[in-house]
């Protein structure tokens, strides 16, 4: 509610207060007239205190000094608006003098005013208070989604520089030694970039092009060379249209065929399982490595840190990951539900 809108609403609702209070008069329509003074005073008044006192004083958690000057503007608008009424009254037929020895119980107009006044501002700042808390917590929630977002678009603009550049110079290598492979790795290249440029953009991909994207990488590295590498993969789909996050897998498998030393060990190993079902993806890598560089990232800084990162703004309550090394060998085991 915008505050035009909350400011007819205060003043509909201190004329609510008025008319109430005037229906239970002898003379409904003389009521209004002697009091219609004090009604637009008690209005400016009761507006000027919840949209300027409350977030100067209230909102900035100064209750004291808020309740100070309420009560004294308060205490000062019922005695004005009390005597402007008093006044009129004097104009016209006063009421009869109470009995001799008696006393006038009925309440003073300034009474009246002030109680008036202290239940309208009363409920006028309760109103206020609880319009100000749900725009908080909208501005919180935009300001969370924002930099979620800003987060995100961060950590994807620093794998695909990564990707590019690690790709091309795989290329290079081929073009020296096989121009016929470097010809078949430019086009797994291109249909990488394809990947990285137009379904990366999308919130959320199918787990089938992930997978593909992940083939490609596969065979990208298998082209350096003309002997076997020891990679196996299984890749056991039985929900093809299950959506993940974009490069979500890739670090992992980057950080496997970096550390794994593949090229030049001959127990060195890759094993790459991925499992889709209709509950959500279980993702398994599992490779060796080199005791002298086992505690470092593999790709650049970004890898494994970049991944936790995302997964925590992603996925920050399903999904479970757990990092270990044993025996020489490094595992990644990765569990996302993705109908929570």
């Amino acid at each position: 509610m915008n505050r035009t809108n909350r400011t007819v609403f205060q003043l509909f609702l201190w004329a609510t207060v008025w008319i109430i209070v005037g229906l239970n008069q002898n003379d409904f329509v003389r009521f209004l007239r002697d009091n219609y003074l004090a009604y637009i005073c008690q209005s400016l008044l009761i507006v000027g205190l919840v949209f300027v006192l409350a977030p100067k004083l209230l909102f900035r958690k100064k209750y004291l000094l808020f309740t100070v000057v309420s009560l004294v503007l308060l205490m000062f608008c019922a005695y004005v608006s009390g005597s402007i009424i008093q006044h009129v009254q004097d104009l016209g037929m006063r009421p009869p003098p109470p009995p001799r020895g008696g006393r006038n119980i009925l309440p003073t107009p300034i009474v009246i005013n002030m109680l008036l006044l202290s239940v309208s501002y009363i409920s006028a700042i309760f109103l206020e208070t609880f319009s100000f808390a749900q725009r908080q917590e909208k501005a919180l929630i935009l300001s969370k989604s924002e930099n979620m977002e800003n987060e995100l678009k961060f950590l994807k603009s620093q794998i695909n520089p990564h990707f590019l550049f690690n790709s091309l110079n795989n290329i290079y290598s081929l073009s020296i030694i096989d121009a016929g492979k470097a010809q078949e790795s430019i086009l797994y290249l291109s249909d990488m970039l394809r990947y990285v440029l137009y379904e990366c953009e999308k919130p959320l991909v199918s787990i089938e092009k992930e997978i593909t994207y992940i083939e490609d990488f596969i065979k990208l590295f298998l082209l350096k060379s003309s002997k076997s590498y020891p990679v196996k993969t299984n890749f056991s789909i039985d929900n093809q249209g299950l959506q993940i996050a974009p490069m979500l897998l890739i670090p992992f498998v980057e950080n496997a065929f970096k550390h794994s030393n593949i090229e030049n060990i001959a127990e060195s190993f890759i094993n790459i399982n991925i499992v889709s079902t209709n509950e959500g993806i279980h993702f398994i890598i599992e490779n060796s490595f080199r005791e002298v560089i086992k505690n470092q990232d593999a790709v650049g800084g970004i890898g494994i840190v970049n991944v936790r990162k995302r997964l925590n703004l992603l996925y920050e309550n399903t999904h479970s990951l757990e990092i270990n090394e044993n025996n020489n060998t490094f595992r990644v085991e990765l569990k996302i539900d993705t109908n929570a």
